[in-house]
């Protein structure tokens, strides 16, 4: 293990994917109230599908629009019902036991201020905290710690920096001392997704592009691209590739809640997991999303075993960079779309409702007859989140940690 102090460049972003975080003593405020509050930021890389994750049974276009690839409650592989109107995937039965005894929550039809399908773009706006991307090297996140030092909030004493690996997300990136942690294994890209990077790195970087295609060369000479790799696009994963996603999620979620549940440890972070870039073979209630989600939900039950004693003051956001197509694409998968889901789980929370301006899925109401239509704010999730749970205060958040956005408020009454 080695000792980093620069902030990764792109192309060092295409190395991996690992669980970093944002060192930090707990906010004093907090503490005279007391409380000692956690915070971790999951980014699912890729764009979730929405509404493979989170079905809108009671709609009465949800069948005409995804046919026998929509969930359903009566299914085969039966739908979690959540309410009269929403259903959880059949995957994650430990986010349904959350979100039954009031410890999570779900946002839907949600999205940042970003129009566009890029991932680099769609990822760099989430994280910035900024309504465009490329205008900050800095994360919201990093930015809400800088806030909470500047007012006397945060004990910077004991502070430190410590990098493992080269991939540091945009979100925890800035002034504030940063700790960085990956796990030994890293699982590898998709066949898909290595062609994309390689299609896009042939216009861009030729050298890197004559580099990553050597590789590929030697990872299908040696096998590494076999069916049974984890994050192949083939619905039918063979078992030791779905164990090793779940064992790489479970284990990387679990150090982070470790970290963050030590006394004297870190109080907020954020970590990333690849894998979501369904364009091929998505499989909602069996295949690639599935066992995708089974994974995530196996990281949950790996948080809140690993926070311990702190869970009751633990907030966790998973959030993605856009949603996906609202209809099937000829190969039984989705592109990049608008509006996505957001997932709020932990002890603090004030849980158990799917929160929705419902848009409806009519051509006529989709965004560019293709979308989910966002209606909520992403920001409003994370700035409630920020004000009620971290005691950030609402100017600093509109003015500092999302600049300009004084227009969008602070989702109330999303913790206890």
């Amino acid at each position: 293990m080695g000792f980093v102090d620069h902030l990764p460049t792109r192309r060092e972003l295409l190395v991996g994917s690992g669980a970093l975080f944002a060192w930090s003593q707990m906010p004093r405020l907090a503490r005279a109230e007391g409380r000692d509050p956690r915070l971790l930021v999951i980014v699912l890389r890729g764009a979730l599908d929405g509404l493979g994750a989170v079905a809108p049974v009671g709609d009465p276009d949800w069948i005409s629009l995804r046919g026998d690839r929509a969930l359903v409650l009566d299914g085969k592989t039966p739908a979690l019902p959540l309410d009269s109107f929403f259903a959880l995937n059949p995957a994650m039965p430990n986010l349904h036991r959350l979100y039954k005894t009031g410890k999570a929550s779900i946002v839907h039809a949600a999205a940042t201020p970003y129009r566009e399908r890029s991932h680099f773009d769609g990822q760099d706006v989430l994280e910035s905290g900024l309504a465009k991307p490329g205008m900050t090297g800095s994360g919201w996140l990093n930015r809400a710690l800088v806030a909470l030092e500047a007012g006397g909030r945060v004990d910077p004493r004991g502070s430190r920096a410590l990098g493992i690996g080269s991939v540091t997300p945009l979100v925890v990136r800035g002034s504030a001392p940063v700790m960085t942690w990956v796990p030994q294994k890293l699982l590898p890209a998709s066949a898909d997704t290595q062609s994309r990077l390689l299609d896009l790195y042939q216009h861009t970087d030729p050298k890197l592009a004559t580099v990553l295609q050597a590789r590929m060369k030697l990872a299908s000479l040696d096998g590494a691209m076999a069916s049974g790799d984890p994050m192949s696009d083939d619905p039918t994963l063979a078992p030791p590739g779905i164990a090793r996603v779940r064992a790489y999620f479970a284990e990387a979620a679990g150090t982070a809640a470790r970290y963050l549940a030590k006394p004297d440890g870190p109080r907020v972070g954020a970590m990333g997991f690849v894998g979501w870039d369904t364009h091929i073979a998505e499989g909602a209630a069996s295949g690639q999303l599935y066992n995708l989600l089974g994974a995530l939900d196996g990281a949950f039950a790996a948080i809140e075993s690993n926070m311990g004693e702190v869970w009751h003051e633990t907030v966790i956001a998973v959030v993605t960079e856009f949603g996906r197509t609202a209809r099937i694409n000829g190969t039984q998968g989705t592109d990049h779309g608008t509006g996505a889901v957001a997932f709020l789980i932990g002890g603090a929370l004030a849980g158990g409702r799917v929160i929705a301006d419902w848009p409806g899925l009519k051509p006529a109401q989709l965004f560019e007859d293709r979308d989910l239509m966002p209606t909520t704010d992403l920001r409003a999730v994370l700035k409630g989140l920020l004000r009620d749970h971290l005691r950030v205060e609402e100017k600093v958040l509109a003015e500092a940690v999302f600049p300009g956005s004084a227009d969008v408020k602070p989702m109330e009454s999303l913790v206890g």
